[in-house]
C-alpha cells in the first residue's frame, strides 16, 4: 500500500519536475538566443531576457534539488565509504535523514519567507514578477526533497529486505 502511494507521488513529481524544468530552460534559452541575435544583429537589447534567465536559474536550482535526491546524485563525500565499506548502509540512511531534516527546514522557513514577501509585495525590477513566486520555490523544494528522500529510504529498506530474505 505504502509503495503504491510512493509510486503515484513519484510519477506526479517526475512529471512536474521534468516538464517544468524543460519548459523553463527552453523558454530562457529562446529568450537569450533572440537577445543575442538582436544585440549583435540590430544593436538592440532585451533587458527582460537577462532577468528571465536569472529567475530560471533560480528555479532550476531549487526544483533540481528534488530530482537530484531521486536520482541519488546529491554531492557526497565518500572517502570513508571507500575505507570502510561496511558503513555504506548506515551512512546512506544518515545522509537521507539529514536530507529529510534539511527539506523540512526549507519547507518551514521557506513558507515563512514567502509569507513575508506577501506582506511586502516586492517585485522584480524589469519584469515586475512578484518575488513571492520565487520565494515559494523554497517550500516546494523542501517538500519535494522530503518526499524524494522518503522514497529513497523506502527503496533502500526494500532492497535490504530482499537481500536478507535471499540469504536465508
Amino acid at each position: 500500500m505504502f509503495g503504491k502511494i510512493l509510486n503515484i507521488i513519484d510519477k506526479i513529481l517526475t512529471f512536474f519536475e521534468d516538464w517544468t524544468l524543460f519548459l523553463s530552460v527552453m523558454g530562457a534559452l529562446l529568450a537569450l538566443f533572440f537577445n543575442v541575435i538582436l544585440r549583435y544583429g540590430f544593436n538592440y537589447t532585451l533587458a527582460w531576457s537577462e532577468e528571465l534567465v536569472r529567475e530560471v536559474i533560480i528555479y532550476t536550482t531549487f526544483i533540481g534539488c528534488s530530482a537530484a535526491v531521486k536520482n541519488r546524485s546529491m554531492i557526497k563525500i565518500d572517502a570513508l565509504l571507500q575505507l570502510v565499506p561496511v558503513l555504506k548502509t548506515p551512512l546512506g540512511f544518515f545522509s537521507n535523514a539529514v536530507t529529510i531534516i534539511f527539506g523540512m527546514m526549507m519547507l518551514y522557513y521557506g513558507w515563512k519567507m514567502a509569507a513575508m514577501q506577501v506582506m511586502t509585495q516586492q517585485k522584480t525590477i524589469i519584469m515586475q514578477v512578484p518575488l513571492v513566486y520565487l520565494y515559494a520555490l523554497l517550500p516546494i523544494m523542501g517538500a519535494g526533497m522530503v518526499l524524494r528522500a522518503i522514497q529513497v529510504v523506502y527503496q533502500d529498506v526494500q532492497e535490504l529486505h530482499a537481500a536478507h530474505s535471499g540469504e536465508k
